[in-house]
């Protein structure tokens, strides 16, 4: 008797960027298509802003008898949505569908993959030994969360043939796109590529590129560049895929050893053991309203 293997559930922030949203829909296609010869069913969902909601993903997967879902957070780093937000959505759905199994995976994360994609994001932008990079995250009110952008910035500067790596962040933490190029000018940069650390376009990714111009106007001399988004690649949706089987094997290894909902440390104490509740999605009547005003 061939038992059904549970079903993949892509679970995404939301942008009100309607290119984003689609290629996020897009992806989860490509995953979809990928895990076919194994029999597994993908759907994706989003916790706020963007169609479908995760609820509704949810409501689809169990319509179509599966009972068992594993579900991924499709995020670069663990910020607020993948450790408190997705799992409190998923508690939702799990109390509206009584028997319902979820095993819940990690984020991406600084992957070997990740890497690899973002050398080659900078190689499309021409970026050679006398580039800086600036790489520009998200940004968080979550400390551990800005410190993983600061690690995969300082892996980048460790494996690949550039000048060197900084950072910032376009939202919620310093310093700015404008600061870190600043700072880049400053240890005498006169090429540099602004690396977006995200995986397809939306409004902050193109508030990166739209600050880093204002930037490069105002300072002619020095010749500043901006590569392209993560994307919807084979490479990314294999990286799921493994996300997904550690998932089910029960081998996650998250780090709780910084995680403020756990730890108390300076400034966050409050967060320690705070209640997770979902996000309100627009989409979504069927649950206690919680609003989360960012794009």
């Amino acid at each position: 008797m061939t038992t059904t293997p549970p079903a993949l559930l892509i679970a995404g922030h939301g942008t009100s960027d309607a290119d984003g949203a689609e290629d996020f829909r897009a992806f989860t296609d490509r995953v979809g298509k990928r895990l076919a010869p194994r029999g597994v069913t993908v759907g994706g969902g989003f916790i706020e802003l963007s169609p479908p909601p995760l609820g509704e993903a949810v409501a689809g997967l169990v319509a179509a008898g599966h009972r068992r879902l594993a579900a991924v957070p499709l995020m670069l780093v663990a910020a607020g949505h993948a450790k408190g937000d997705i799992p409190a959505a998923l508690a939702r759905e799990q109390h509206r569908h009584p028997g319902l199994a979820v095993a819940y995976g990690r984020p991406l994360g600084v992957h070997p993959v990740i890497l690899a994609l973002l050398r080659e994001r900078l190689a499309q932008a021409g970026a050679d030994g006398a580039t800086t990079v600036l790489l520009v995250g998200r940004g968080s009110t979550d400390p551990d969360a800005n410190a993983e952008v600061a690690r995969a910035a300082r892996l980048l500067a460790e494996t690949a043939a550039v000048a060197g790596v900084e950072y910032a962040f376009v939202s919620l933490a310093a310093p700015g796109v404008p600061a870190g190029l600043d700072r880049c000018a400053a240890l005498g940069a006169r090429h540099i590529v602004v690396l977006p650390y995200f995986l397809f376009t939306g409004v902050l990714p193109r508030r990166v590129a739209e600050q880093t111009a204002a930037w490069a106007k105002a300072r002619p001399d020095t010749e500043v560049r901006t590569a392209a988004v993560l994307g919807d690649t084979d490479e990314l949706a294999d990286l799921v895929i493994e996300r997904y089987d550690e998932a089910l094997a029960g081998d996650i290894r998250m780090n709780c050893d910084s995680c403020v909902y756990r730890v108390r440390l300076p400034g966050f104490e409050d967060r320690v053991g705070a209640a997770q509740t979902p996000h309100h999605h627009p989409d979504d009547h069927d649950h206690t309203h919680h609003h989360h005003h960012h794009a």
